[in-house]
């Protein structure tokens, strides 16, 4: 079981509506975006779907990869295959916040156990196959947010925030 006092964070970038990708792809493309990804992913475990290990090609660098598989014999050069979500979290417990990123199947099952979420909310509605899930926001306070005009890079409006789980 995982204990909810874990120290699991979640990234995700959404639309407005909880949009996260289609067609097993992203919606948009913002580079301060990969940036922020970058910054507060590196030098952790990151822990994924398959489907979301495929969309991105190739392990990241600087991040101890972890993939969640219901395939036993599953094998990819750079990576750990797990085949459950707790079994890849104990996993990291020598890290001080692996993070989950994605897909929408483990992020939904992760939610209940993370503390915090580190959120990239893009201000525009996308057409998504795939959603993040609501969250109570009774249960999580804003400890940081930062706003972003779009630019000649940007396209949209976004938001970065952190909230932690109350």
């Amino acid at each position: 079981m995982i204990k909810n006092n874990s120290n699991l964070s979640l990234i995700v970038a959404t639309d407005q509506e909880n949009g996260i990708g289609k067609n097993n792809q992203l919606l948009w493309h913002l580079p301060n975006d990969l940036k922020f990804f970058k910054k507060t992913t590196s030098g952790h475990s990151i822990i994924m779907g398959r489907k979301t290990f495929d969309s991105i090609g190739k392990p990241l660098p600087n991040r101890r990869n972890i993939i969640i598989s219901r395939k036993k014999d599953l094998k990819i050069e750079g990576v750990e295959v797990y085949n459950n979500l707790e079994s890849a979290v104990k996993a990291c417990a020598d890290d001080e916040e692996p993070f989950i990123i994605g897909g929408g199947e483990i992020y939904r099952e992760s939610l209940p156990f993370v503390k915090h979420i580190y959120i990239t909310k893009v201000h525009h509605h996308f057409n998504a196959d795939t959603f993040f899930p609501k969250i109570e926001a009774l249960k999580w306070e804003v400890i940081f947010k930062e706003d972003h005009q779009k630019d000649d890079k940007h396209a949209f409006d976004y938001s970065f925030m952190i909230l932690k789980r109350l």
